[in-house]
């Protein structure tokens, strides 16, 4: 399950313009001893380019590196690496600055530095699987260069991003790193070090994370707000999950008497049905439908819901049809389900006819039904379709363009369960980390109330249902704050999947919006 990390997871486990290469200012790590020896020194890599966005020409300076972390006694117990890219002849004293990761828990920065704002792009079949290689990397005229300088890092264990253990001078473990809260310690302490590195402190600055990466956003900008004085103008969450409760889908049957997942997926699965075609009267404009199923979700079938066993079989067939007219699940199998539908079981049902599985990142994708017997999907065909462009690409990008990376690994996507990541979360006000599922929501919510001026910025695609949209936007209106510190969220919807930018046009609506709340938050000029 690629950069999102699912409750049912969690219940497993409790034409383009090459930039040309300046000298590495230290030369990367060899493998074997010498890669071993210098893992306690940081490595950089200086390489220079230039990146076209919407017709403007931006020169800009890369710098592919790592940054040791260390403990309250100067002892190393990680090496973070990121890719940065500044502006050349920006001030960096009202230059905006943008740290952006993806999630997981597990995954590397690669999808969103390749697929969404980095200064080159991956090209890859709108809806359908990528043809083999070679794949081909374009000038990415929606880079966000034009609005900010970007850091892309890569959480500790992903990308080249790795703990320094004893056997390499340190102390670090993966008790260090390996959860909700030492996970958003361990980027804010990069973070804070890298504004040092660079000069950077009174910089306009931002958080960008995507799927897990939203859910570390909210710790982190608590932890920057209230655990080291550093405000932020902005966090920008794309495809949220903040609460899990509230968010998953994929095994909601596993949360016995808590409903509202279901109700809240309910308009990606209708979203989905009226993209494929699968609906019995299918609307010509897909917003006003997909808002006239939310109203449903929250009104009669969530009433239905709501009743459990008292709900008698004839108003059970009336919901039932009425969702049938909905999401084009057959009524008598609605019926059978007692109208609560999973995410596998409908991206395995909606064309099961056509022993066709819809995709759960991206629902516009569907692929061979692995076994057409299954109750549910057993793979993502969004996940399969693309994901080998991606990574073939930034491995060849980072070594030959960034001049990083000889004789190492780059890991796009690490198993942190074997590795005991641990989903408990202290959060602000409670005296010890909480046994629940995890939801972040009053980190957020106490860092936009500790900081009135800190903007946030929710994007979310209709097709997501790995981090279904009406659930972002629920969670978002259900923050734990006074309703004044509302106006401070604004929302865009985008015709997608969980990763927006896999859709181009999609891709071009998301570097507006996220340009435009850049520009409208940095206080320059303010």
């Amino acid at each position: 399950m690629r950069r999102f990390a699912t409750l049912a997871a969690l219940v497993a486990a409790c034409a383009f313009l090459s930039p040309a290469a300046s000298a590495a200012q230290t030369k990367p790590a060899d493998a074997g001893a010498a890669a071993k020896k210098s893992s306690v020194q940081p490595q950089q890599s200086t390489t220079h380019g230039t990146v076209t966005v919407e017709g403007k020409q931006i020169s800009y300076r890369a710098v592919a590196g790592t940054i040791i972390l260390k403990n309250d006694e100067d002892k190393p117990t990680g090496s973070m690496f990121y890719v940065a890219y500044f502006e050349q002849g920006a001030d960096p004293a009202t230059r905006p600055i943008t740290f952006l990761y993806n999630g997981g828990p597990g995954s590397s920065s690669m999808w969103l530095h390749m697929g969404a704002f980095g200064p080159r792009r991956v090209t890859t079949a709108d809806h359908s699987h990528t043809a083999a290689a070679p794949y081909k990397l374009v000038n990415n005229e929606y880079s966000l260069l034009d609005a900010s300088d970007l850091v892309f890092v890569d959480a500790m264990g992903t990308g080249f991003s790795r703990i320094i253990g004893k056997d390499q001078g340190g102390v670090g473990t993966s008790k260090d790193f390996y959860g909700v809260d030492p996970d958003a310690e361990s980027f804010a302490n990069f973070i804070t070090r890298f504004l040092s590195e660079y000069g950077r402190w009174n910089s306009p600055k931002y958080l960008f994370g995507e799927s897990y990466g939203t859910t570390r956003s909210a710790v982190l900008s608590n932890d920057l707000e209230n655990g080291k004085d550093t405000d932020f103008n902005g966090v920008i969450l794309l495809s949220e999950i903040l609460s899990y409760d509230l968010s998953d889908v994929d095994m909601p049957q596993m949360n016995p008497g808590m409903d509202l997942s279901y109700e809240l997926a309910l308009p990606t699965y209708a979203a989905t049905a009226w993209y494929h075609h699968a609906l019995p009267n299918r609307p010509a404009e897909l917003e006003p439908f997909v808002k006239e199923v939310e109203r449903f979700a929250m009104g009669p079938y969530q009433q239905a819901l709501d009743q459990g066993a008292a709900l008698d079989s004839t108003a059970m067939r009336s919901v039932a049809e009425k969702m049938h007219q909905y999401i084009g699940l057959p009524v008598d199998y609605l019926m059978k389900a007692d109208l609560r539908v999973s995410g596998g079981e409908f991206t395995k049902e909606l064309l099961g006819k056509d022993e066709s599985t819809v995709g759960r990142l991206d629902t516009r994708f569907t692929g061979p039904t692995l076994d057409p017997l299954s109750e549910a999907a057993s793979y993502d065909p969004q996940a399969s379709a693309i994901s080998s462009a991606y990574v073939s690409l930034f491995n060849d990008y980072v070594r030959k363009d960034l001049k990083f990376g000889e004789g190492m690994t780059y890991r796009p996507e690490v198993n942190l369960w074997s590795h005991g990541w641990n989903f408990l979360h202290q959060p602000p006000g409670a005296p010890f980390a909480l046994p629940i599922a995890p939801n972040v929501m009053l980190d957020l919510a106490n860092a936009m109330k500790t900081n009135p001026n800190l903007k946030v910025l929710l994007n979310a695609g209709y097709f997501d249902l790995a981090t279904p949209f009406y659930a972002a936007e629920y969670t978002m209106r259900h923050l734990p704050m006074e309703r004044r510190l509302q106006k401070n969220i604004s929302y865009e919807f985008y015709q997608s999947g969980h990763m927006v930018y896999a859709h181009v046009p999609s891709l071009k609506h998301l570097h507006d919006s996220v340009a435009k709340f850049i520009e409208s938050t940095d206080n320059v000029g303010g």
